[in-house]
């Protein structure tokens, strides 16, 4: 049976873990020929590689810095002469109130989240053939309040008008682009993240109450919807933000 990715070459940025690893394992299963993924931390990579088994190349580099991402994309060059999917993945938040925003707070998370994310597809177009889909990690942040989450809120935001953007951008490239947006997902990154002086188990709690199916998701959850956004079972669906939250943003 043909598999939904059989023969692509795909790119996961933050492959490392949590959604990005998940997607990375699922595209393998689903026949892509070749993963490349990203991270910051060797030895986190290296495991996830490991993890993966097969067909992944892990490429050390942060998404922030140019220069690591012209190194990313000789190795896609080098290694496959091409790349079919693209999945900006990789980003982060901390939570910090208004009041307290610093320069340097702002800085981060808008150069990872925002300028890492669009470099990120300027440098991988030359790569990638009519027909290639592009998918953006984005988050119902971008579409809701949530308090002393400003700065990652607002480069979500951001996220999501890139894609509506560039689908018109890269219609003549015969390039779609779609956001998968989650809600609250268990990756190993929401322990260290918490809002409010809360704890971690009160802070997932507190999530659990406004997610009217009453759980978290699960990061192969959002590998799942990414597959389909990257496949021909989306092939005409461009410029869409899919939810995968629960319904925590719909109602």
């Amino acid at each position: 049976m043909p598999r939904k990715l059989d023969g692509k070459i795909a790119l996961i940025t933050g492959g490392n873990s949590g959604i990005g690893l998940a997607t990375a394992k699922r595209f393998v299963d689903e026949g892509a020929a070749h993963v490349f993924i990203t991270g910051r931390r060797k030895e986190e990579l290296d495991a996830a590689a490991k993890q993966i088994g097969r067909n992944v190349t892990g490429v050390q580099g942060d998404v922030s810095k140019l220069s690591d991402l012209d190194r990313l994309f000789a190795t896609i060059k080098e290694k496959a002469g091409r790349l079919d999917i693209v999945f900006a993945n990789a980003g982060g938040g901390e939570f910090v109130p208004l009041e307290k925003i610093t320069e340097a707070h702002f800085d981060k998370w808008f150069a990872i989240n925002v300028k890492g994310l669009l470099f990120t597809v300027q440098k991988a177009l030359p790569l990638m053939p009519k027909g290639s889909a592009i998918v953006f990690n984005g988050s119902i942040a971008g579409s809701k309040g949530f308090p002393d989450f400003s700065v990652y809120n607002a480069t979500k935001a951001a996220v999501r008008s890139f894609a509506r953007t560039w689908t018109v951008e890269l219609k003549d490239r015969g390039i779609r682009v779609n956001v998968v947006s989650p809600g609250p997902i268990l990756t190993p990154a929401i322990d260290n993240i918490t809002g409010g002086g809360q704890s971690a188990s009160e802070f997932k709690d507190n999530m659990v109450a406004q997610i009217p199916m009453g759980r978290w998701g699960e990061p192969d959850e959002i590998a799942k919807a990414t597959v389909f956004l990257a496949s021909d079972d989306s092939s005409f669906i461009t410029g869409a933000e899919l939810f995968v939250d629960g319904g925590m943003a719909q109602v």
